[in-house]
């Protein structure tokens, strides 16, 4: 298959624990969407939020080799990637898009809000201060520090973009936080510029970051980097624990450790996520050659898996 021209696909987990099957699942899929389209695929582990840092990076990638699933090149840590990520902020301030914010989360959530805004949108508190005033704040909440936030750009607020599952979506976009006060670069700012270094043109990743693309399309072009239709989003289903609610580790077996404690080897569990995106039937174990050979996204399906399937039993288990 010849290498897509224009770039790669990648994974990103964050280095929080052990990767459980909502993850592994989203993990095959963004490998399946890369290789299937010839391009290059990425990792990076996501390891910026030290708070959250469990040290399990390593693990992490094991496993997926585990799962038959490869990259090219070495894994890339985003937390060498500050300078590149600083740069941006600085551009960003240069051009008089980001101001400081001394705001809670309790206090974004008790202000009064703009009409028709999503809840826990931020007002606008410190967006219009007077240097005065921003000199007032930062003496109040000292020793902490302000966050800073991007002044969206007038007409901003809501864009829309082209999904390769979700088709046409949408979402708000208000002046989000670009650097926490702890100083923690955000999520938002630094995939963007990640990606764009990487030369990653197609990301997949759980549907229940599609509501962050249109912040990061905003990102990408007021720094002059590639965006949609350049990049391309796939937003794919999670999976869901047995109560309803997203897969949690207290939801029992999840991890690919779990399942080889209760005689579910990788080999097995590659065969029920395989089964979960209709690339197998029941109790079929396949590689990820045959997953590719059968992958086609248009018959993906479009609603959340829920573990453990019916069908869970139709699997070997080792002694």
């Amino acid at each position: 298959m010849p290498q897509h021209e224009a770039g790669a696909g990648r994974y990103a987990p964050s280095p929080s624990g052990d990767l459980h099957l909502g993850n592994l699942r989203t993990a095959l899929l963004a490998w399946l969407f890369a290789r299937s389209s010839g391009r290059r695929f990425l990792m990076r582990i996501e390891d910026l939020d030290r708070a959250r840092d469990a040290g399990s990076g390593e693990h992490q990638l094991t496993d997926l080799t585990l799962l038959g699933i490869d990259w090219d090149g070495d894994a890339v840590l985003q937390s060498d990637r500050a300078a590149d990520h600083e740069a941006a902020i600085a551009r960003l301030a240069d051009a008089g898009l980001v101001y400081e914010c001394t705001c809670t989360r309790r206090d974004i959530l008790a202000a009064p809000s703009a009409p028709h805004a999503p809840p826990g949108a931020y007002p606008g508190t410190c967006r219009d201060r007077s240097d005065a005033e921003r000199e007032e704040a930062r003496r109040a909440i000292a020793p902490r520090l302000p966050a800073l936030r991007l002044r969206v750009p007038e007409g901003s607020g809501e864009r829309e973009f082209t999904d390769l599952v979700l088709g046409r979506a949408r979402g708000e976009i208000d002046d989000f936080v670009l650097r926490r006060g702890d100083g923690t670069v955000a999520y938002n700012l630094a995939v963007v510029v990640d990606d764009a270094a990487m030369r990653v043109d197609q990301v997949v990743r759980g549907d229940d970051l599609a509501s962050s693309t249109p912040r990061q399309i905003l990102l990408q072009r007021l720094l002059g980097l590639p965006s949609p239709p350049a990049v391309e989003y796939a937003h794919v289903p999670l999976v869901l624990g047995p109560g309803g609610a997203r897969l949690a580790k207290r939801d029992g077996a999840v991890t690919l450790s779990d399942l080889a404690a209760d005689g579910i080897d990788a080999e097995a569990a590659r065969a029920i996520l395989a089964r979960s995106l209709g690339l197998a039937a029941p109790g079929e174990l396949v590689t990820l050659t045959q997953m590719l050979d059968r992958f086609d996204p248009a018959l993906l399906p479009r609603e959340p898996w829920t573990w453990p399937p019916a069908s869970v039993g139709a699997y070997p288990r080792r002694a």
